[in-house]
């Protein structure tokens, strides 16, 4: 068995410590989601804390992990006789992206059930996890369907497996523990509440405390048994006061003067719902009974406030995690001396953030990750411009967009925009199964099996099935796609506010691509050439700060830029040949710079249309005399063209419902 990474060598990222150390306290806080750069301890921290649980006593033989003290009634592998039971140590689930569902929740053996009327039910992630740690290393990226199922599970405290009317239910309580990187992607609001408290990582700027980080991590390397025994007494040390603090945990009072200030916070960062405020009284609790208190203080509202409340106060997709801390301040000393059972902070409000324990490693910076608001009177040009350019152009208020969509049926990543065949949605037909049957058709094998019921000697009421009878349904339901956006830059598309209002429509189509669970990619053309401003990613996020740090200025290479989304798209293939694109490409129409640009950027066009990828133009172009330059171009593209104003959701202009209707024209 590999030796962990010892806890207490990790250098710094005191937030990552001190969070995941207060859920191994009070594991009602709820889990943590940690968020930052590659490369910065994440998944380090969280496989290293497994080893400082407590163990826990289960009943022996039992596996679903069940309580002796106090075991589940519907456990699957009950009823359990009081008596024998086993102490081992807390168990980490790790969760593979890549999962499947039945990997997830246990699979059931549909044959076994209706031939024989047996649930036979082999136990899943979900069932490891119970009483333990549930770790998705890259939670971002976990698809939607698994999403679902982890939502359920935290919201319940319990795994359902339903099969045509078999189901089996098994306690699943877990400490949920991600790791992501915001690059790749941002998560479902849903899930992103599931978890109770937020952290931001980053690598330390400062040399020293880098060095000791290479230090350690090559002495670890080198012996990782012989390190570890090195931090032994440290670890016992943090092993010892985890379980003081659960001892100490019932014993704590929140005084209504802490309450009052909790609920204040929460009212005053405006977030949704009631769990923020429970999740940060059980954080401010655990943060008292880890610093060995009873008394809850201000010190540990407001460090709950830090831990609780940046990933719920979000408003949309693009604000950055963060909180305002002189208005954290501001309201904690409105509502401090609410009550005489709190004492005030000797501190003050600035003091380090309220943290309980000292720690010789220096807090991680108050940088939130905000974009810079590109653009405005007073910033710097940007550099490396040509000829004519223009700073970069606030974008205009996004709005909700028409829905496009990729004509046909895919068979790509589960998403929200196009149709395809799934494992999930409306059941279209039935089919032999290739592999494990996931999803039975029960009418259809019914249909099967039944001309064969003589020939197999049925006697009694059951159904004689054979493996050959089963049948799986078909389902249909949405995929997600990867949405190339070509945006033109170029003088022609210069003027301050018909550029913020493209810019508007290309953030209102972003929005609509976070919602859909789309992979999005930019590229720009202006002057004499076009760059990929943003490969293909999931992180929309990045793509919403590339495109408000676009300048403006110069030639139109519409040519140019053709090609490189061209070429992007061939390259994207390769990667990711399931996942259909939707090429959308912003611009006015005009072709300027080279010989013919005009009939140059035509050809490049019909290289789209040949590939049959779909494609959208939004029209930028405005003023009493219109050419119907980018008109023509999406006859070229073999796609659709539409107005700004068109591109609304509420547009009675009437925009084309997706772009079938071309492709339709076209056959």
């Amino acid at each position: 068995m590999t030796t962990p990474f010892p806890f207490t060598a990790v250098v710094g990222q005191d937030d990552l410590r001190l969070a995941l150390l207060l859920n191994a306290v009070s594991p009602a806080v709820g889990g943590v989601l940690v968020r930052g750069e590659k490369g910065t301890a994440k998944s380090t921290a969280v496989r290293a804390l497994s080893v400082l649980l407590p163990a826990v006593d289960v009943v022996a033989g039992c596996r679903f992990s069940c309580d002796p003290a106090a075991p589940d009634p519907a456990c699957p592998d009950g009823p359990h006789e009081p008596g024998a039971f086993e102490s081992r140590p807390a168990r980490m689930v790790e969760l593979p992206v890549g999962a499947s569902e039945d990997r997830l929740v246990g699979a059931l053996d549909i044959e076994r059930a209706l031939a024989e009327g047996v649930k036979a039910f082999e136990p899943g992630l979900l069932a490891d996890a119970h009483r333990g740690i549930l770790y998705v290393d890259e939670v971002n990226l976990l698809h939607d369907h698994l999403v679902d199922l982890l939502l359920d599970a935290a919201a319940m405290g319990a795994s359902y497996v339903e099969r045509e009317g078999v189901s089996v239910r098994h306690a699943a309580k877990f400490l949920l523990v991600g790791t992501m990187n915001p690059e790749e992607g941002e998560l479902r609001p849903q899930l992103l509440d599931r978890f109770g408290l937020t952290v931001e990582v980053a690598a330390s700027r400062e040399p020293d405390q880098r060095v000791e980080v290479v230090r350690r991590r090559l002495a670890y390397d080198d012996d990782p048994a012989g390190f570890a025994a090195r931090w032994a007494d440290e670890e016992a040390a943090v092993r010892q006061r985890i379980v003081a603090a659960r001892a100490l945990l019932p014993s704590v009072r929140l005084g209504d003067g802490a309450l009052r200030q909790i609920a204040a916070t929460c009212a005053a960062f405006e977030v949704d719902g009631m769990r923020a405020d429970i999740v940060m009284a059980r954080t401010a609790t655990a943060l008292a009974a880890w610093a060995g208190r009873t008394e809850v203080l201000a010190e540990d509202v407001r460090q709950a406030a830090l831990l609780a409340l940046p990933h719920r106060r979000r408003r949309n997709p693009f604000d950055a995690p963060g909180l305002d801390e002189d208005k954290l301040d501001q309201t904690l000393e409105e509502f401090s001396g609410e009550s005489e059972d709190d004492d005030p902070d000797p501190d003050g409000p600035g003091g380090g953030g309220g943290r309980p324990a000292p720690d010789d490693g220096d807090p991680q910076g108050g940088d939130t990750g905000a974009r810079p608001e590109a653009g405005e009177d007073g910033e710097p040009q940007a550099s490396g411009g040509g000829s004519g350019e223009q700073a970069p152009t606030r974008a205009a208020e996004p709005f909700r967009t028409k829905v496009l969509t990729v004509p046909g049926i895919g068979t790509g990543a589960a998403g929200r925009r196009s149709r395809a065949r799934t494992e999930h949605g409306r059941t279209t037909g039935a089919r032999r199964p290739r592999g494990a049957l996931t999803k039975l058709h029960l009418a259809a094998t019914v249909q099967a099996a039944a001309p064969h019921q003589r020939a197999r000697g049925r006697s009694g009421p059951g159904l004689v099935v054979r493996r050959d009878d089963l049948r799986q349904a078909a389902r249909e339901g949405r995929e997600g796609n990867l949405v190339l956006f070509l945006v033109d830059a170029s003088g022609s598309m210069a003027a301050r506010q018909r550029m913020s209002a493209v810019k508007g429509a290309v953030l209102s189509l972003l929005l609509d691509a976070y919602q859909r669970r789309d992979k999005v990619g930019l590229v720009t053309f202006r002057g004499s050439a076009a760059d990929v401003a943003l490969p293909p990613t999931s992180s929309v996020d990045a793509a919403a700060a590339r495109l408000e740090a676009l300048p403006t200025g110069g030639r139109t290479p519409l040519a140019a830029g053709l090609l490189k989304a061209h070429d992007v798209l061939r390259v994207e293939r390769l990667r990711d040949p399931a996942r259909r694109a939707l090429v959308v490409v912003v611009t006015d129409g005009r072709a300027t710079g080279g010989p013919e640009p005009v009939a140059l950027a035509g050809r490049a066009a019909r290289l789209f249309a040949a590939d049959g990828v779909a494609s959208v133009v939004v029209d930028c172009e405005s003023g009493p005399v219109r050419l119907g330059l980018a008109r023509q171009l999406a006859g070229e593209l073999g796609g659709t063209a539409v107005t700004l104003d068109e591109l609304r959701a509420d547009s009675i202009a009437g925009l084309v419902k997706d772009v079938q209707s071309r492709s339709r024209r076209a056959a």
